[in-house]
């Protein structure tokens, strides 16, 4: 799954990266999904072993367009995960309060501690991508942004945080289809927002603003991964098999017992 990860330095041109792209799974559909059962319990096991070493923490930030399944990611790759140590922030609208302060500082405090998963339901990088899309900022405000970005996720790093990016690639059809499919189905409209059809109608100068995002801010400490989401069970495979991959190469231990087991008694 490495060949979806954007390397330092790396130009992103999200026209050559195809959101319908399978290959980096042999079997099909059925097997695929079978594959991610085996990850979540994986996953399972490996989010315990963070949980009951407490030395490191892990952020994983999912961007992508409207409908491009962040919510169904979390639901399905984390299912099963004691939700003791996993957290979800989401990050709407910034409140006046927020509005008052620099843009990091209603992010830090939602950034995982030790043992912890904390996952990004969009993140610090609306800054860079909604805010340049609708010029709330000038040019010059949100261009340095990225090297500011780059240097609050070197400190997460170095302070023991794993970090890992994920945009999920979907194109415009898939896009429209998934849409069409909220407003016909009424269990699904609470997700439909008529304001996604204007934000739609700036698709162009979202993707170049992922692209800059992407390219700008992809780093060793903190790789993006472009990842093929118009197959919901391969995003989900693809997102999983990372995820639990980067866990693995910590080489996590269950802490050693302060007492002698063996000298204890239970009465009764």
């Amino acid at each position: 799954m490495d060949r979806y990860r954007i390397k330092p330095g790396e130009r992103v041109d999200l026209g050559k990266h195809d959101p319908e792209d399978a290959s980096g799974f042999s079997g099909d559909k059925k097997k695929g999904l079978k594959k991610a059962l085996e990850l979540q319990k994986e996953l399972e096991e490996l989010q315990e072993l963070l949980f009951a070493e407490s030395r490191r923490k892990v952020l994983i930030v999912l961007q992508g367009m409207d409908t491009s399944g962040k919510d169904g990611v979390i639901r399905h790759v984390f299912e099963g995960v004691n939700p003791q140590g996993v957290k979800v922030a989401s990050f709407k609208g910034p409140t006046p309060a927020e509005l008052s302060h620099d843009y990091l500082w209603r992010v830090h405090p939602h950034v995982p501690g030790k043992g912890e998963i904390v996952i990004f339901n969009r993140s610090h990088y609306e800054d860079v991508l909604i805010v340049r899309v609708h010029e709330l900022v000038p040019k010059e405000t949100w261009s340095r942004r990225y090297d500011q970005i780059k240097d609050f996720e070197r400190l997460l790093s170095e302070e023991g945080t794993l970090v890992l990016k994920f945009f999920l690639h979907i194109d415009r059809d898939e896009q429209k289809r998934r849409l069409e499919e909220r407003l016909a189905n009424t269990d699904k409209l609470w997700k439909f927002n008529p304001d996604d059809l204007g934000e739609r109608k700036l698709w162009d100068q979202y993707e170049k603003a992922y692209e800059d995002a992407i390219s700008k801010t992809s780093t060793k400490y903190a790789p993006w991964y472009v990842v093929p989401s118009n197959r919901k069970w391969y995003r989900n495979l693809v997102i999983g098999s990372i995820i639990v991959d980067r866990l693995k190469e910590m080489k996590m231990s269950y802490p050693k017992a302060t007492f002698d087991p063996a000298a204890i008694t239970i009465d009764g």
